[in-house]
């Protein structure tokens, strides 16, 4: 195994960091918040205390630079410093449901978030190749050079011997067809070792029976299905088996599932990673399991809040509210 740096990153996350413009109480009159999921699970690791960088590009314009600056706030190295001129800050405009649930209307022809390009990974290819972990979703991935350049930091992350993790995270309104992501994310299936699907996602996978004999064709470690308000199920290689249940959710008043997911996320990531893994063989079913009541706190915090990135929970609050059902 290559020896990561005593001062490596333990977090790189890759895709869009945007701006949600989520309804006020006024109708037709919205809030802007900073969003986008791997950047929302970048500053959830960061709230956990975890030394993390964001590989991802922005519009020189002012969302662009209030972007940076809350990336900075919460002490994400930016990695791709230099704003784009080519395109403004992407912009998500969030319609939410009675139920906390919610649908997307994207400004992005194109947004600034598809502009990555392999010359940002190699301006940062010590970085990727010594972080512990490497996180990325589907989104910017419509995008052909931001394709290229996810594709390139997993695989130079692989020959570390790093972890990598990723979020389907589909987008009707950018993808247009399950298929068409489909089959840009079976490109990446080779490096993934970790994955997150949500149960509206199970096509990604040829079904919830197929999880198991999907896995081991694409020698997957951990596949994770969030379930919403039930929480999440695990399936986990061991092996020999894939091992499967469900840990449940926290039973909350949910105001806005904005960041939820990726909120779960990153605290399910920075669990394993507070734990001392530093590669997939070090992940056991039992971490897995505490990893997973954690995330379900960190998301059922985030719900109870308005916006993605101001909702996302501390280290601190999330160990609290566990400490405090532990000692009913």
């Amino acid at each position: 195994m290559i020896r990561k740096d005593v001062d490596a990153m333990d977090i790189i996350c890759a895709g869009e960091l945007l701006i949600d413009f989520t309804p006020s109480q006024i109708p037709w009159n919205y809030t802007a918040n900073p969003g986008g999921a791997p950047a929302n699970v970048a500053i959830a690791a960061a709230r956990n205390g975890l030394s993390v960088g964001f590989l991802g590009t922005m519009g020189n314009d002012d969302f662009g630079r209030m972007l940076v600056d809350t990336l900075e706030k919460d002490h994400v190295d930016v990695l791709c410093p230099d704003l784009k001129e080519d395109a403004v800050t992407t912009l998500a405009f969030v319609t939410l449901y009675e139920d906390g649930d919610r649908s997307f209307t994207f400004a992005r022809k194109p947004g600034a978030d598809m502009l990555l390009q392999k010359s940002d990974v190699d301006n940062n290819i010590e970085k990727i190749r010594n972080c512990r972990l490497f996180n990325a979703g589907s989104f910017s991935l419509t995008s052909a050079t931001c394709m290229d350049a996810i594709t390139e930091a997993m695989k130079e992350v692989k020959k570390s011997h790093g972890i990598v993790s990723f979020d389907i995270n589909y987008r009707d309104a950018v993808w247009k067809s399950e298929e068409r992501c489909l089959a840009e994310v079976k490109k990446l299936l080779p490096y993934i070792d970790l994955l997150k699907i949500s149960d509206e996602e199970l096509y990604f996978v040829g079904g919830e029976d197929n999880i198991p004999a999907f896995m081991k064709e694409h020698n997957i470690h951990v596949l994770i299905e969030t379930l919403g308000s039930k929480g999440a199920r695990y399936y986990y290689d061991d092996g020999a088996n894939i091992e499967s249940h469900i840990v449940p959710g926290l039973s909350v008043n949910a105001v806005d599932a904005t960041g939820a997911g990726d909120a779960f996320w990153g605290g399910f990531l920075s669990k394993l990673l507070m734990s001392g893994i530093n590669a997939v063989s070090d992940i056991t079913q039992s971490l897995v399991e505490q990893a997973l009541v954690y995330g379900n706190v960190s998301g059922g915090l985030c719900v109870q809040k308005m916006g993605g990135i101001p909702a996302l929970p501390t280290k601190a609050e999330i160990e609290a509210y566990i400490a405090s059902f532990q000692s009913l």
